[in-house]
This record gives structure tokens, C-alpha cells and sequence, in this order.
């Protein structure tokens, strides 16, 4: 038997639940849901849209389009390649976002062929929401792993993902 296939015998396999893309993963999950119960509790987010995240109908997938238009707005491939998605699949975001009133699409003033997602009203609400939720979930993490901890993860995640 050679070292790679008695590696692979081994009974101890608990790396296969710790390690740190599961980690951070796991990590991801627990902040967005977070964030997404105090969105759900902001009395400054219209009712229909707190209902629709109370309801776990808003998902993390959701957030991508908050986390990544521009305020000024952005052409469709724009956000997609900002989310790490396709295009299609941003689409159908949009669209989703749209009928809930959080965005619209305009035509582009640069490019008559053009068309801009920009936020609505409804829209920006809910991205002031969204920038104090993940204030208060940033806070929460501090308070759990202590300062100095938060910001060696900040830092070192920061340095991780940078390309």
C-alpha cells in the first residue's frame, strides 16, 4: 500500500468537516443570516420586503445584488462579474428584485443600447438596512471572539482573498 491510498484509509477523516473553506463557509452562512433577521426587524424596511425576509423567501443570493450595485447603478455584466455570477443567473436577481421594488432597470445615458440596474427608493431603504445590519453583525463577532481576534480574522481574510 502506498502513502496515498493508506492516507485515504485513515479513520480519522474530521479534516473533511475542518477545514477552512468549510470553516469560512460555515462562517458566511451564519453572518448573512444574521444579517438578513435584523434586516427582517428594521422598522425601516417596508413591511412587504421584512415579510419576505422573515419568511427566509430573501436569500443569501439576494444580498449579492445589495453587496455589489453601485449607487450610481450598474450594467447587468457589471454586477454579475462583481457577484462571481452569470449573467443569467443575475438576471433572474434582478428580475426577482424588481418585482419586490428594490431595483430598476434605465437606460444607460453612455449607451443607448445600455441598460442600468439602480436602485429605487424601496431600494436604497433597504441598503441602509442592510449597511447598519451588517454594522450590528460585525459588532456581534467582535464581542464573541474579542477585539484583537476579529481583527487578526479581518485582516488575515483580507489578505486571503486579495487577488
Amino acid at each position: 500500500m502506498n502513502a496515498t491510498n493508506r492516507d485515504l484509509t485513515t479513520p480519522d477523516d474530521r479534516w473533511r468537516q475542518s477545514h477552512l473553506g468549510r470553516l469560512m463557509g460555515l462562517a458566511l452562512r451564519r453572518f448573512d443570516e444574521r444579517v438578513l433577521h435584523l434586516m427582517a426587524h428594521d422598522p425601516n424596511v417596508p413591511l412587504a420586503l421584512s415579510n419576505l425576509a422573515a419568511r427566509d423567501q430573501i436569500a443569501a443570493a439576494h444580498v449579492h445584488i445589495t453587496r455589489h450595485l453601485q449607487v450610481s447603478g450598474s450594467r447587468l455584466t457589471e454586477l454579475a462579474q462583481a457577484a462571481g455570477m452569470s449573467k443569467q443567473a443575475m438576471s433572474d436577481l434582478v428580475t426577482q428584485c424588481e418585482a419586490w421594488g428594490l431595483v430598476e432597470r434605465q437606460a444607460d445615458p453612455h449607451d443607448a443600447r445600455a441598460r442600468r440596474i439602480v436602485f429605487t427608493a424601496t431600494g436604497l431603504l433597504w441598503l441602509e438596512a442592510f449597511r447598519q445590519a451588517v454594522t450590528q453583525a460585525q459588532d456581534e463577532f467582535h464581542a464573541l471572539v474579542g477585539d484583537d481576534v476579529a481583527t487578526v480574522v479581518m485582516l488575515g481574510l483580507e489578505a486571503y482573498g486579495a487577488r
